[in-house]
């Protein structure tokens, strides 16, 4: 897993689908999708781990984007 549409194609399995226009938000709202997929043990620890970490750099590179 390398990008955010991956992390999207992820959630998408278990039926999953974001979008709100906002795209930051969109990013959170996929975090929490995935912190109850995992905590429900439908995904792995290694794809939770490296999801998180994509939606969380990626969100953290739009905030500076905005706020720079």
């Amino acid at each position: 897993m390398e990008t955010v549409y991956d992390v999207m194609q992820l959630l998408k399995r278990f039926g999953t689908f974001v979008y709100t226009k906002n795209r930051v938000g969109d990013l959170q709202l996929m975090e929490i999708d995935l912190v109850e997929l995992y905590k429900g043990g439908l995904i792995e620890a290694q794809d939770f781990q490296s999801a998180r970490h994509i939606l969380r750099t990626e969100t953290k590179k739009l905030e500076s984007k905005r706020y720079s």
